[in-house]
């Protein structure tokens, strides 16, 4: 997960709610745009009683101090500066992040075994609504044409740890769904503020998307069900997968779109793909480092299995020209990764990228 640094509008509001020990944050915040959410998000953090959390509210009040005009810029500082380190002591031993445009492993997952606080946390993640969505752009391939953007959740929590660790906490003490379902509910919303014609991609277990609440929200979320992509994640039981199809059928009869990872430690097997019929293969930085070892010249077995079923060929983590090249060349219609944009929490990196392409559209 990137941790971008930018900076959003400043709020001009006079009258404040005091947090604990420090400034607090306008009444306005609890409106339902994006930026209410970032405001809603501070004032949680600073009027959170838990004594655990104090150093969370120090450091947060530090970066208010910092940026007095500019409370949701102090957000993502705050969000950057706390993500490698669990707790002061641990500082000395924070790992380093890579410099910009530096390629980043991906390590393969971890199991995840909760502590006795782990359910505690999780749920006040869910109650506090300390949830943000960054964006990514998906761009057409060759031409760079930005096509539509990935939801990526970014989670406000002084413990460093990744998205992919916080839904896998989740799902080994039974509070996955709900966690994917919160979510869901963000990037929904947070999703108002790109323009219709773009379509928009949402992470959502197997198991999760068959919830009646899922089916729900995407309907009535106020955009068109043609411009939404489902990009399933994770292991299913053949009775889920079973009702995940059953659950598909109405709304990809409306349009809806989906998606699964063809390559990666997650890959869905040919068997599942052909019974499912997806609308696009996504393929890792797994498939694309195997590109430049491969010695076959045969085709890869997916690339055959997406001509099969009618998918668009996707990559995913593009950090390269020389990688972009060879994914085009291997066939990839679409691509997404830091060269073609990292991930953004910020609303006007959004409308810089669609003002890039309306342009680009424009001279051709």
């Amino acid at each position: 997960m990137s941790g971008d640094e930018s900076s959003l509008p400043a709020f001009t509001g006079a009258d404040e709610i005091p947090g604990p020990g420090g400034p607090g944050l306008p009444p306005q915040a609890a409106n339902a745009t994006l930026r209410g959410q970032v405001l809603e998000l501070i004032n949680d953090v600073l009027t959170d009683p838990d004594p655990d959390g104090e150093w969370a509210r120090s450091q947060l009040r530090k970066q208010l101090a910092a940026y007095p005009d500019e409370p949701e810029r102090a957000l993502l500082e705050h969000l950057m500066g706390t993500r490698g380190l669990a707790s002061p002591q641990d500082s000395l031993h924070a790992p380093v992040a890579p410099a910009l445009g530096e390629p980043v492993p991906t390590p393969s997952p971890q199991p995840v075994t909760p502590d006795p606080g782990a359910r505690r946390r999780i749920r006040s993640i869910l109650g506090d609504r300390m949830l943000l969505t960054a964006f990514q752009p998906i761009r057409e391939l060759p031409d760079e044409r930005i096509t539509g953007f990935e939801a990526l959740t970014r989670f406000v929590h002084s413990d460093g740890a990744s998205a992919d660790t916080w839904f896998r906490e989740a799902e080994a003490v039974g509070l996955g769904p709900e966690l994917e379902i919160a979510a869901l509910r963000c990037a929904l919303v947070a999703a108002r503020e790109i323009p219709s014609h773009f379509f928009l991609a949402f992470n959502l277990s197997p198991a999760t998307f068959t919830n009646a609440r899922v089916q729900d929200l995407l309907q009535h979320s106020g955009l068109a069900i043609d411009k939404i992509v489902v990009e399933l994640k994770g292991p299913a039981s053949d009775g889920q997968w079973n009702a995940l199809l059953w659950a598909l059928k109405p709304l990809r009869r409306q349009g809806l779109r989906v998606a699964v990872d063809g390559s990666g430690a997650g890959f869905t097997p040919a068997k599942r793909i052909l019974s499912l019929r997806p609308d696009i293969i996504k393929l890792d930085r797994t498939f694309i480092e195997a590109i430049f070892d491969r010695a076959d010249p045969d085709e890869p077995a997916v690339i055959v299995l997406a001509r099969e079923v009618g998918a668009v060929l996707a990559a995913e983590g593009i950090e390269t020209e020389t990688e972009l090249a060879a994914v085009i060349e291997a066939g990839m219609t679409a691509g997404q990764g830091y060269l073609l944009g990292r991930p953004s929490v910020h609303p006007l990196e959004w409308s810089s990228w669609v003002l890039q392409t309306e342009t680009a559209s424009t001279e051709l």
